[in-house]
């Protein structure tokens, strides 16, 4: 019984938190490689700190517009480079908070040598988009699969 209550306080204490803290923006990238007649290969990366691969990104810092977030946060994930502006692709919900996402498209990087392991990301790689890892995020596996695939698009992260 007591785990029930202690259960019902905390999600209170959630709910009442997400009435009083901002919304937040968060980015993410989906850097496409691509050479002449092979297959489209997509950049995913692992968290340290969460299971799963993931497209990188982060959140939006005060001051940054969202194209400079995604141009920043590559960097620090990867230490990939973009060459050219990111593209938006899509807005996004994250459905059970107030969050949004938006997703950037690169096409045109530059890669300073190979990135080892840090305190954020474990492992980086590129894959090709019809053969994601095991443990692929759902959002992940949704997007790639609308820019891929033709699946319907959503708002929905």
């Amino acid at each position: 019984m007591a785990y029930y209550f202690r259960h019902i306080g905390e999600r209170a204490k959630r709910w009442a938190f997400s009435l009083v803290r901002p919304p937040r923006l968060g980015v993410r990238c989906l850097v496409i490689a691509q050479g002449p007649g092979a297959s489209p290969q997509i950049l995913l990366v692992r968290h340290t700190y969460i299971a799963g691969w993931y497209l990188p990104g982060g959140g939006v810092d005060p001051g940054e517009s969202a194209q400079e977030a995604v141009i920043r946060e590559l960097d620090e994930e990867t230490g990939l480079a973009c060459l050219e502006p990111p593209s938006l692709h899509g807005f996004y919900f994250k459905r059970g908070s107030r969050d949004h996402v938006a997703l950037y498209i690169v096409r045109s990087f530059r890669s300073d040598g190979p990135r080892g392991p840090d305190f954020e990301i474990a492992e980086m790689q590129f894959f090709s988009a019809d053969a994601l890892p095991d443990g692929t995020s759902p959002a992940t596996r949704a997007r790639i699969a609308e820019i891929f695939s033709g699946a319907p698009a959503t708002d929905s992260w």
